[in-house]
């Protein structure tokens, strides 16, 4: 259900003194990515500022991409926490809002021992949703065990995980646990994007699709060809792009990228901050290679 080539899209805000969602320059943004190709669509997650949205404004977030997105393909919305109970409140949202799955991050700052976490992660998956687990230690200061994840992989609405710890070797390890499940590893992170569909993985939950969607796909869509060549290429030529849009913490170079390209984005929230005037300049020297 989620593979290919899904957008993490960011969440544009208004230049006003409340920074109000822009709601229209998201529908323009998605409205974009779906011309250009892309697999699914991926709102509210730690590249849509989810962190420091209200309730009502996830809510509204996920409403918007699921009519934007109109069915022409998945809507994967991120309802996570570390808070039980509030993930449970966005999952049954989402649901109810009519997204095709739920993203959910594993708890952080908590640090749940492994019965809690199978719990938490139990527990939003009876919500009868399709769910995929979202593995990013770098934020939540833990990792998702490989043995964890199998485990999980056994629950029939646990479909699949978006792996970006960065360990190649535990992609592989989960991988070879779940290939008699309907389980799909989705790389986390653009560079990883290749290696991970070569040892079996389904596609990508990509930041760089934001501002380059058509090349994404045609990466993504040359090696499911068979065309490794041209799938290489487009790694080395997407690689600057990616390293660029961790220039600083993510979502800020995205979103810089994202209003540089000329698309709604407005201002990231407090506690994150513009990028400075020389990291804007590396930005849109980099951008400016695939114009």
């Amino acid at each position: 259900m989620f593979e290919g080539v899904l957008p993490a899209v960011v969440t544009p805000f208004l230049s006003d003194q409340q920074q109000s969602l822009d709601l229209e320059g998201l529908r323009s943004n998605i409205a974009a990515l779906l011309a250009a190709g892309v697999h699914g669509i991926v709102p509210t997650g730690s590249t849509g500022e989810s962190a420091t949205l209200s309730f009502e404004e996830h809510e509204k977030v996920v409403e918007v991409a699921v009519e934007a997105a109109a069915g022409k393909v998945p809507v994967l919305a991120g309802t996570g926490s570390n808070n039980t109970a509030e993930a449970l409140r966005f999952t049954r949202a989402a649901k109810e809002i009519g997204a095709d799955g739920a993203l959910l991050i594993s708890p952080y700052y908590n640090k749940p021992n492994r019965a809690g976490l199978i719990k938490h992660f139990t527990k939003l998956a009876d919500l009868d949703i399709p769910t995929v687990l979202y593995n990013v230690p770098g934020r939540t200061g833990q990792n998702l065990a490989p043995e964890l994840v199998v485990e999980l992989a056994g629950h029939p609405n646990i479909v699949g995980i978006k792996e970006a710890s960065g360990n190649v070797a535990q992609v592989s390890q989960i991988i070879e646990g779940t290939l008699d499940e309907e389980f799909t590893v989705i790389s986390g992170d653009d560079n990883l994007t290749l290696p991970i569909l070569a040892l079996g993985g389904g596609g990508v939950i990509s930041v760089a699709a934001n501002v380059e969607p058509a090349r994404m796909v045609r990466l993504y869509e040359a090696f499911k060809a068979g065309d490794w060549t041209t799938a290489l290429e487009l790694h080395y030529e997407l690689s600057p792009l990616f390293r660029a849009l961790f220039i600083e913490t993510n979502p800020i170079p995205v979103k810089t990228a994202v209003g540089l390209r000329g698309m709604a984005a407005g201002p990231v929230r407090l506690p994150l901050a513009e990028l400075d005037a020389e990291k804007t300049e590396i930005l849109a020297e980099v951008l400016g290679r695939y114009d």
